[in-house]
């Protein structure tokens, strides 16, 4: 099981979870400045991404495609500025549409991108299959605890390795459960017992003790 962490907090508001991090090495991390890259380079940034980096972390530029509102172009700008700024090796794409009739959209996103590193697409749900022909890994769940208990996998979803999950709300006692049962749907995954409006805005208590083993 890899670990892929939405790191969605600033180091000088979370600087210890930055620190459990440089200390418990991911196989990836997202990494969001402002929805994006921001406007400037940010030196806190660069700083905690350093002992990541030079442990052969993979991090990557998150950005809002707006469920297919957002002009590409300005993807690309700023998944440049991601590389110069901040040396990531990707791109998250987040709130990227599910229906058949955004693929297009996706295909010509995807080849503009495609210079920028490795491209992770975040649907949160079984979109559309004309998507994992574009990503090279899909998340096909972001949600909490709750509904992850009742997911549904579409027949079309054969190959776990191209797919991550995102479950929040999961309390301690039950992420070796969810772990144990993810295993046969996402090789990609990561827990947290975090909450909206934003799950990912710390590491969760239990972190040190996720399945690791993909490292």
């Amino acid at each position: 099981m890899s670990v892929l962490v939405p790191a969605y907090f600033h180091p000088v508001a979370q600087d210890r979870a930055w620190r459990r991090l440089a200390a418990r090495p991911p196989r990836t991390i997202v990494l969001n400045v402002d929805s994006g890259p921001g406007t400037v380079r940010d030196p806190a940034f660069c700083q905690v991404l350093k002992p990541l980096l030079a442990a052969g972390v993979e991090v990557l530029g998150y950005l809002d495609t707006a469920y297919g509102d957002r002009p590409i172009r300005e993807l690309v700008v700023d998944a440049r500025h991601y590389r110069s700024w901040y040396g990531v090796g990707g791109v998250f794409l987040d709130q990227v549409a599910a229906e058949a009739g955004l693929l297009s959209h996706y295909r010509v996103s995807a080849a503009a991108l495609r210079g920028e590193g490795r491209l992770v697409l975040n649907p949160g749900v079984y979109p559309d299959p004309g998507y994992a022909a574009i990503a090279d890994l899909l998340v096909t769940f972001e949600g909490p605890w709750a509904a992850y208990r009742a997911v549904g996998v579409p027949a079309w979803a054969e190959r776990p390795g191209q797919f991550c999950h995102l479950v929040y709300g999961v309390p301690g006692w039950a992420r070796r459960f969810v772990q144990r049962g993810a295993a046969r749907l996402a090789r990609t995954l990561f827990v947290t017992n975090g909450s909206c409006p934003n799950p990912w805005q710390d590491l969760p208590g239990y972190y040190e003790r996720l399945d690791h083993s993909s490292r």
